[in-house]
């Protein structure tokens, strides 16, 4: 897989860098409002320069970006790679964020960051019937972090956040003791609406999250 890198070197909640690598295909830009309109048209205008088979397309890509932007803004993510290709007219869109989670329940109760214990505390979905949402849990081995959390699975997700609304989603999500705390985990989450393609969009995302490390 041909990949690019992107580091994040500052963020308020995040007093350490981090690095992720994409497919080359892939988009990344500022997901902060300020700016990101202008970010956004200057990737779009740039890859359209280099594939101007694009060019017909440049109001849907830019309409997804902007969702997916907002949405990773909005889920107080730090970072955002993300797919939106066109084939045969048929949209393809994925994401990967990057973000910091605090390791404390509701009550302010601080909860162990290790990763066997975070796995046992996350809830598996056994589907009913065929097409049901699912979700497995487990642990992997992040090469240049170590041992991590994680679930994937299809599963119903929030169209944001409070809306009682949902989307059904392909989505591997990596929850990774930050080095040093005791109370934050950084969460590598991949997520697509792209349902007939899960298997790959899951090998994918363990791909990319296989690249993280602290830097």
């Amino acid at each position: 897989m041909s990949e690019k890198n992107s580091a994040v070197s500052e963020h308020h909640d995040a007093p350490f860098g981090v690095s992720i690598s994409v497919p080359e295909s892939w988009w990344e830009f500022n997901v902060r409002s300020e700016g990101r309109e202008g970010a956004i048209r200057s990737v779009v205008n740039e890859r359209i320069r280099h594939v101007p088979e694009l060019a017909p397309y440049r109001a849907e890509v830019s309409a997804m970006l902007r969702r997916m932007a907002k949405d990773a803004h909005d889920s107080g993510a730090l970072y955002l790679g993300c797919m939106a290709e066109n084939f045969d007219g048929v949209p393809l869109s994925a994401t990967v964020t990057v973000s910091v989670l605090g390791a404390k329940n509701k009550q302010g109760v601080t909860l162990s960051t290790d990763p066997r214990a975070i796995a046992e505390s996350l809830r598996t979905i056994t589907p009913r019937r065929e097409g049901d949402a699912w979700r497995k849990v487990t642990t992997v081995d992040v090469p240049e972090v170590g041992t991590a959390a994680r679930t994937y699975g299809v599963e119903d997700v929030p169209v944001a956040q409070g809306d009682s609304r949902t989307l059904r989603m392909v989505l591997t999500q990596t929850y990774i003791p930050v080095p040093g705390t005791t109370d934050q985990v950084v969460l590598v989450s991949g997520a697509s609406p792209v349902l007939d393609l899960a298997e790959a969009f899951h090998d994918i995302f363990d791909a990319v999250t296989s690249t993280f490390r602290f830097v």
